[in-house]
């Protein structure tokens, strides 16, 4: 199958071009390694069956042998040898502080524990996510995310999404998994999240620490997580329902075994944004949960795309799970960071999107157009909060949104008359 290009070509062209090293993490099977691969001059891949062993044990006695070739070396799922990072580090120093010496790729997080030196100013992180529809070429394309925030006035009225709501349903119940691409939307890419589910239950989960953990309370815990998906449920609540399937899970285990699957790139939880436009005590500021790809939800729940053509309200946290994904690949190369607004009131912004330079922009997520209009209200009494903060004595003003914007499963983009934007997901790019 022809290489599909990805968001993060580009983020890992430029990082390269400033710094020796790059950090590629996320989850498994989201094409880490074949985007790095484009880059790379040389690679070593230390899970290769027929040179695992021989890697390991010359990472333990001279691990700067594995760091000889053309570069950009890559060196594939490296924690597998984690004295391999400060033999990076040292040999960027030993060049001289050559840019673009390495590629690391990782399908958990640095164990700080095992590493002596943090990487700054010779590692550069980057994330990776499973692909975005514009990615995997189910969004048009047509409407750019931060070409918004450039021109927030850009003509957006009349362009059409080219998928259905049963279209998105097949996207989300498939995933964001390049191997699923390849099967054509056929009832065997609804697998792939399946066995990868499977894989991290049975396998990644002890794999990522050496702790044996069970697989059952491994998988109840994933699947509270989809039942509560996009909902800031209180982890109390969370622990209830997992013990309701799986007895004997104290408060302590089930925080070691989320802090693993945080550490397998399998649960990204969503913070509260908190900002000063009313008392702290009335925010929310419990974590919205969430997983890295809405596959994984409907491979917990054993969903189906003509079971969730019947529940459209389930598929609605789907869909916002799905959009959530698709922002964060298009917001990277701005170091784009996703948070919700939630108050005591019920005021709510679905997502907050900061961009790097302290401009950012409020979200709300309708899968159709019955609740359009009070997802608008939403973003305009949030905005008329901020302006009523301003009006007040203040030394320091807090930005305005530069954008509101209501994504949607619906078939059509157009710009509201009070400014709030209506965007299809389909219709929307980097």
């Amino acid at each position: 199958m022809k290489y599909l290009s990805r968001i993060a070509d580009a983020e890992l062209e430029m990082r390269l071009n400033y710094m020796g090293g790059v950090l590629i993490e996320g989850p498994k099977w989201c094409g880490k390694t074949t985007t790095a691969e484009q880059q790379a001059k040389s690679v070593i891949k230390l899970q290769d069956p027929d040179m695992r062993d021989a890697y390991l044990a010359t990472a333990k006695a001279k691990p700067s042998n594995l760091l000889k070739g053309e570069t950009p070396k890559l060196i594939d799922e490296w924690q597998d040898a984690p004295i391999i990072w400060d033999a990076v580090r040292t040999e960027i120093d030993n060049r001289g502080g050559d840019t673009g010496q390495f590629i690391l790729t990782g399908s958990n997080s640095v164990d700080d524990s095992k590493i002596n030196h943090s990487g700054t100013g010779r590692i550069s992180r980057m994330k990776m996510y499973t692909m975005s529809l514009f990615e995997s070429g189910e969004s048009s394309g047509e409407i750019s995310l931060l070409e918004l925030f450039d021109n927030p006035n850009m003509d957006i009225d009349g362009v059409v999404s080219k998928a259905g709501i049963n279209d998105l349903i097949r996207y989300a119940c498939r995933g964001g998994w390049p191997a699923a691409l390849k099967l054509n939307n056929t009832r065997e890419s609804y697998r792939i999240a399946k066995d990868y589910l499977e894989g991290v239950v049975q396998s990644d989960i002890i794999k990522v620490d050496g702790v044996r953990r069970d697989p059952k309370l491994a998988l109840a815990i994933i699947k509270s997580y989809a039942r509560n998906l996009c909902t800031i449920a209180k982890k109390v609540n969370l622990l209830k329902d997992v013990e309701a399937m799986n007895e004997g899970c104290t408060d302590r285990t089930f925080d070691d075994y989320v802090k693993a699957l945080n550490r397998l790139f399998v649960i990204q939880d969503l913070s509260a944004w908190s900002p000063a436009v009313r008392s702290s005590t009335v925010i929310r500021r419990g974590p919205k949960r969430g997983l890295v790809d809405p596959s994984i939800a409907v491979a917990a729940l054993g969903l189906s795309p003509d079971m969730l053509e019947l529940d459209l309200k389930t598929f609605g946290f789907i869909f916002e799970c799905m959009a959530i994904r698709d922002l964060r690949v298009y917001s990277q190369s701005v170091n784009g960071d996703i948070s919700y607004y939630h108050d005591r009131y019920d005021l709510e912004a679905d997502a907050v999107l900061h961009i790097d330079d302290g401009r950012y922009a409020l979200i709300e997520f309708k899968l159709g157009s019955a609740e359009i209009d009070m997802g608008a209200a939403h973003l305009l009494e949030i905005r008329e909060l901020v302006r009523k903060y301003n009006s007040k004595d203040k030394q320091v003003k807090m930005r305005e949104p530069d954008l509101m914007i209501i994504i949607t499963g619906g078939p059509i983009a157009y710009r509201r008359n009070d400014g709030v934007l209506v965007i299809p997901l389909a219709c929307l790019k980097n």
